[in-house]
């Protein structure tokens, strides 16, 4: 019950209690939670500021799948990444952030959340992302995907939605627009998802929580 939950504490002033118990009903409720705006001001302009002042040698593009079926396909997905790890300030402060909403999610959903990996991601214009499910066939330790974006003053005409599906044979989706401070949550294996053709340099943040191999 969430009143029996203890508050998590953050000594950076990051942690809010009430957005972890969002997040959490809605994603007991029904497996996902939209959050506009919610990401915390100073965190998201450290990863901003620090997102956006990174060489671009610093980022890769972006394959699909793992390992020996890694492959690159313009056609399927046109981002590029930088892994997190916490080298940077504005990396330590998203990690701890992370952690302090697993641990609630944890006390709270009895998810058994063991471990996060995250990675900075720029779409430069035109580039998009294909349908597709974050949790690769074969591999059920991936429970939880996050994402949170930096861009100010995203209007319509920009492109770059996310569209959250609710199941293969849905054809609408629910349309997010990639707005600062806006975070994203969802189970993994559940939600199919795209990113449409952005029409300007669109940045974020993707994590993933996974279970314990």
């Amino acid at each position: 019950m969430a009143d029996l939950i203890r508050p998590v504490k953050c000594s950076d002033g990051f942690s809010d209690d009430s957005l972890f118990e969002r997040i959490a009903k809605d994603v007991d409720a029904r497996g996902f939670s939209i959050q506009s705006g919610a990401l915390p001001e100073k965190l998201t302009s450290s990863l901003w500021h620090h997102q956006s002042h990174m060489e671009k040698s610093d980022f890769k593009t972006a394959g699909i799948g793992r390992v020996q079926d890694y492959l690159r396909d313009d056609n399927i997905r046109g981002d590029e990444i930088c892994w997190i790890t916490g080298e940077s300030l504005a990396g330590r402060q998203w990690l701890k952030w992370a952690a302090q909403l697993q641990q609630y999610l944890n006390r709270r959903l009895y998810l058994g959340l063991f471990s996060f990996e995250s990675h900075f991601s720029h779409y430069a214009p035109g580039t998009f992302y294909r349908k597709h499910r974050d949790a690769f066939r074969g591999e059920a330790n991936r429970l939880l995907s996050i994402v949170v974006y930096l861009n100010r003053e995203w209007s319509v005409g920009d492109g770059g939605e996310l569209i959250l599906y609710r199941c293969e044979d849905d054809t609408q989706g629910i349309s997010v627009q990639p707005s600062w401070g806006t975070i994203v949550v969802f189970l993994s294996k559940e939600f199919p998802h795209e990113v449409l053709p952005s029409k300007r340099d669109r940045y974020s943040v993707s994590g993933w929580y996974h279970l314990k191999n």
